[in-house]
């Protein structure tokens, strides 16, 4: 309306001069920052190196004091007398946090907060936003790289690879990556025929309302990934950490203040689960939910939105993902050492508490002669012990509950007829969650334990007759639920192919004579479909516009002046 009044008063022959002049005037050509897309190099903290002196201080700085967390409101740090501690896994008597808990009150505040706090960031250039991505993953490639990775190992039992993996080089790749995908989408520029007459631009809006990130303990990465990257599109987003994740998550949310982060965009509030859904899943201003965790939670937390959907200024946003019951697929023609190797380190690496870990497993009667001793000689050589020892291969699973449910199928195992376990299979809680690596031998394809997510070091091996190959395979996507990661190993080529085609469905991170774990951001999108989630490859140039409500822009430069269209005359 503006510039149609504007060129009103002007000669017909100076309109298309005037809207030269005028093009741009409301929607300017963005002027991006210089981002690149390359990966955070992973570290190897070799003995006399200067990481691993840096990591082995910043260890023991973490380690000798019990960090206080409070619920933190926009700028507001709150403490309730609901307190609870995080441990050390592998060692339950040493806390590593007090944090407390946030009642329906504050949660409701947390509401409330970023509601208000949405509306003004949304209006910050996306200049700015990425200038603020990028300074805090340099921050944490910096400063505290060996903060986050001291807390990731002590708190979440991480060794040193693993936490150097999560903690810095992916936690880095997801905040400088959707920096860059963010960029890279801002310059698609919609078909503009008559540039001189009309303009047509697209811009990227939060979603208003609040977006509530519920994030695992797993991966310390994937709790700065669920809170920023909805947060990076403009939205304003409440955080409920895991309480087994409790420290590492809180320097993230530090880190990311230090960058720039105005108070109330991401609200860090720790609280009971189920107190924590049932509020948020009642206010009409949730417009989505970034999860991670179990299938019946976010079941649960699908269904009260769908009880509640038309209480909602939006239609909420719901991404999660479920875990796997992930497989290693093997043709009698595999090399025998890649199978063992790729099986092992997948299985039991972080005690197989990854949502990737390789559970079980399909080996051809042909090779398993020659599969099991090395299976076992491989498993045998693992050391088992405290994250701060580096020889330590792996360490204690996250918590007691953890600990009884992986035990129980421990326990299932040894009193089932059509069970075997043939390595591992002792748990102590004495000191530490500690499990030793398992491998079950089942005769049975559809036992639970080779179709439920146990999320511990527990690899399950049925052995299949070498001409019952392409009946062997259907199980894998029919016994069930879940399809997130698989791979296949093969020399044949003609089989591979075959394969291919046939897993199509049974994961959404499939890999070729490689481990079913180690998914890399920005080089394989992350994701599952079926029970392991909505599939939306975090990690990956789409993800981050999920979290975004686009606004298509038509400027007319020429005033219309005519109801009649030209074939209209005579």
């Amino acid at each position: 309306m503006f510039l149609a009044s504007r060129y009103a008063l002007s000669p017909a022959t100076s309109l298309l001069r005037a809207a030269e002049r005028s093009i741009s005037t409301v929607v300017p050509d963005l002027n991006l920052p210089d981002l690149t897309l390359v990966n955070e190099p992973v570290l190897g903290y070799a003995k006399g190196s200067k990481e691993r002196a840096e990591l082995e201080a910043a260890l023991k700085k973490t380690a000798d004091k019990c960090e206080d967390i409070p619920i933190v409101i926009g700028d507001e740090e709150i403490r309730t007398n609901d307190v609870r501690c995080q441990v050390m896994p592998h060692d339950h008597a040493k806390n590593v946090a007090a944090f407390y808990y946030a009642d329906k009150k504050l949660i409701q505040k947390a509401i409330n907060t970023a509601v208000d706090a949405q509306k003004k960031w949304d209006r910050t250039t996306l200049e700015e936003r990425l200038r603020i991505w990028n300074r805090a993953a340099d921050l944490m490639a910096g400063q505290y790289r060996q903060t986050l990775n001291a807390a990731t190992m002590l708190g979440q039992s991480k060794t040193v690879i693993q936490a150097e993996i999560d903690s810095a080089a992916e936690l880095i790749d997801f905040i400088r990556m959707n920096a860059y995908y963010l960029k890279e989408n801002a310059k698609y520029k919609p078909i503009s025929e008559q540039i001189k007459v009309t303009k047509n631009s697209m811009r990227y809006r939060g979603i208003d309302g609040f977006i509530a990130a519920v994030s695992p303990f797993n991966f310390t990465a994937i709790g700065g990934n669920l809170a920023y990257t909805p947060a990076l599109m403009g939205n304003a987003v409440l955080w409920k950490p895991s309480d087994t994740a409790m420290l590492s998550n809180w320097i993230i949310f530090k880190v990311m203040r230090e960058a720039g982060v105005p108070p109330g965009v991401v609200n860090f509030v720790p609280a009971d689960g189920p107190v924590f859904g049932d509020t948020i899943v009642q206010s009409p201003h949730l417009a989505g939910i970034n999860f991670t965790g179990s299938v019946p939670t976010f079941n649960r937390l699908w269904r009260q939105v769908g009880e509640n959907i038309s209480s909602y200024k939006n239609f909420p946003r719901l991404i999660g993902e479920c875990g796997g019951k992930n497989y290693h697929f093997v043709h009698p023609s595999a090399d025998v050492q890649s199978v063992a190797t790729g099986t092992i380190r997948a299985a039991f690496e972080f005690c197989g508490q990854k949502c990737s870990a390789c559970s079980r497993a399909y080996i051809p009667e042909s090779m398993w002669p020659k599969l099991k001793p090395e299976l076992l000689r491989l498993r045998d050589s693992l050391k088992i012990g405290d994250v701060t020892d580096f020889s330590t291969f792996t360490s204690a699973v996250i918590d007691d509950k953890a600990f009884k449910r992986i035990k129980s199928y421990i326990d299932h195992a040894k009193s089932s007829k059509s069970l075997e376990i043939i390595g591992g299979g002792k748990c102590d809680d004495s000191k530490g969650y500690f499990i030793e690596p398992t491998i079950v031998l089942t005769t049975d394809p559809t036992d639970k334990i080779m179709t439920e997510e146990i999320f511990g070091p527990v690899l399950a091996v049925y052995v299949y007759k070498d001409a019952d190959v392409k009946k062997t395979m259907e199980l894998v996507g029919s016994s069930t639920a879940f399809a997130l990661t698989g791979a296949v190993f093969a020399q044949d080529q003609k089989f591979l192919e075959y394969a291919l085609e046939e897993f199509r469905m049974t994961a959404g991170n499939f890999y070729v004579n490689d481990k079913s774990t180690g998914s890399v951001v920005g080089q394989q999108p992350f994701g599952g479909g079926r029970m392991s989630g909505t599939n939306d490859k975090a990690g990956g140039p789409h993800y981050c516009l999920r979290w975004s409500s686009p606004q298509s822009i038509k400027e007319t430069f020429v005033p219309l002046r005519d109801v009649a269209y030209p074939y209209m005359g005579n």
